[in-house]
């Protein structure tokens, strides 16, 4: 167990927007997290970063990593989309969240930058200016700065929201990727297409809470697998 939600209701100034959540995010798992707007789930998200705390409830997480050591995927800003820095100096930065403080990066932080932009496809890049980028390789050069914080898991909010077609499919296959080779993730997403389609749990906030696997969510759902269709 990575993360456990044990009744948690969450909300602002002691207001709950959303109550009675319980659920469990494992070491390899890739949960989505639905819902309408204003639901709560970037509320849950700022939750889970120790940014907000809960009306009720409890958030623990496992003994072996801290919160600040999860990596962070965040919802972007037009001014953050514009930020005039090189590709390799954000990347660069997710080292500062690691855990560790030091005034000059090491050796190590740069090999571990440089392993993450190669990761990404982002070696041609890493001179580039990060505002002439598109959309999607901005996602992913964020995508590789949260992985050198950590690569136990990684927390979306919208991460394909705003991209084309082609950026959104690409951004999704690198994520799956990163899962397959045993990185957890949760993901917000409206893209419930999507969700289903890469997700092994499903995590519904909104008047009724769900959580479950792919399957079970399917069939609450009435939906019925493709391949049967």
């Amino acid at each position: 167990m990575l993360i456990k939600a044990e009744d948690v209701s969450l909300g602002y100034d002691s207001k709950a927007i959303v109550e009675h959540l319980n659920f469990e995010v494992n070491e390899g798992d890739y949960l989505c997290i639905v819902g309408e707007n204003g639901s709560g789930k970037s509320t849950l998200m700022k939750t889970v970063l120790g940014l907000v705390r809960p009306v009720s409830g409890t958030v623990t997480f496992d003994e072996s990593f801290a919160k600040k050591q999860i990596g962070y995927l965040p919802q972007q800003t037009g001014a953050q989309r514009d930020f005039p820095a090189s590709v390799e100096e954000i990347v660069l930065s997710g080292c500062l969240t690691n855990g560790t403080f030091h005034p000059f990066y090491s050796l190590e932080d740069k090999a571990l930058a440089a392993e993450n932009m190669r990761r990404m496809g982002l070696e041609a890049l890493r001179k580039r200016s990060y505002r002439t980028l598109s959309g999607g390789q901005q996602q992913r050069v964020l995508l590789a700065r949260a992985l050198c914080s950590t690569d136990r898991i990684i927390l979306m909010d919208e991460p394909v929201s705003g991209l084309d077609p082609a950026a959104a499919g690409e951004m999704y296959d690198a994520v799956e990727e990163l899962n397959r080779g045993g990185t957890a993730v949760m993901m917000i997403t409206h893209d419930i297409e999507g969700a289903l389609r890469y997700a092994d749990h499903i995590l519904v906030i909104g008047d009724e809470v769900f959580f479950g696997t792919k399957e079970e969510y399917m069939v609450r759902a009435g939906i019925v697998p493709q391949e049967e269709e």
